[in-house]
């Protein structure tokens, strides 16, 4: 559904109860999709705030699914512009909102831009946004940030997973069955974003283990198919360009 014709905005519910908000911005040629995901509810949620100038387009989305002031908790994967930029104005917009985020994130960042206390969330813990259950799962520098972690609702097994699995495109359908990681290695030999970090692929294992049914991606279509094999394909590539000495990467 078309939410706002001048930006192009979007919303469509891309698993029970879960929403993509898309905004294409043209940043790079071809495009590029921005991505909140609100999970609606009694105690709705908005992970991604999206950018602060994109708030007018945002919560004009999330009126098309939901009164905004129902939104519960608002958190983001790591601190950048488009994770947390729009947190404030969210703050105001949903009174009884709490924002959220990986403990090292509230420390070392979201504690002081935040307008209200933030809660930090615990590596593997589990929390109550009214009958939905979610997961934090810190991922330090995967794909990149001190901060990084991803959140999981139990209930459909769709992982938010940020800036994994990136694709470039301004017109990318909602959801797509089709593999992404073609995809998304071709985002990543424009502009490499991942950290690289030794722990990379035991953290991809971990996620796979999950058995996802959906990969809900920040940026590029929502993925629905076998997340598992996904993941562990990401987790090779990474491996073996990790492998080579620093100068055949």
């Amino acid at each position: 559904m078309i939410t706002n014709r001048e930006t192009g905005t979007h919303v469509d519910e891309v698993a029970a109860g879960i929403y993509r908000i898309c905004t294409p911005l043209d940043i790079l040629p071809g495009g590029f999709t921005f991505n909140s995901y609100l999970i609606s509810g009694e105690e709705a949620v908005l992970f991604h705030t999206g950018y602060r100038k994109l708030f007018p387009v945002t919560v004009e989305a999330i009126g098309k699914v939901m009164p905004v002031e129902k939104v519960r908790w608002i958190g983001g994967s790591h601190f950048e512009g488009d994770e947390y930029g729009a947190l404030n104005e969210l703050l105001d917009a949903a009174p009884q909102a709490v924002p959220f985020g990986a403990e090292t994130g509230v420390l070392t960042s979201l504690n002081d831009f935040a307008i209200r206390q933030a809660r930090g969330l615990e590596d593997g813990e589990e929390f109550s946004a009214g009958s939905r259950r979610l997961k934090w799962l810190y991922t330090p520098h995967v794909p990149h940030g001190w901060d990084c972690g991803i959140l999981y609702d139990l209930e459909t097994r769709t992982l938010l997973c940020g800036d994994l699995f990136t694709q470039p495109g301004g017109k990318l359908p909602p959801v797509t069955e089709s593999e992404i990681l073609t995809a998304s290695e071709r985002m990543r030999s424009m502009m490499d974003y991942y950290a690289h970090a030794s722990r990379t692929t035991p953290i991809l294992e971990r996620l796979a283990n999950l058995e996802p049914a959906m990969l809900a991606c920040q940026h590029g279509s929502a993925y629905r198919g076998d997340c598992a094999a996904a993941l562990r394909a990401l987790a090779d590539t990474i491996g073996r360009e990790t492998a080579l000495p620093a100068g055949a990467r």
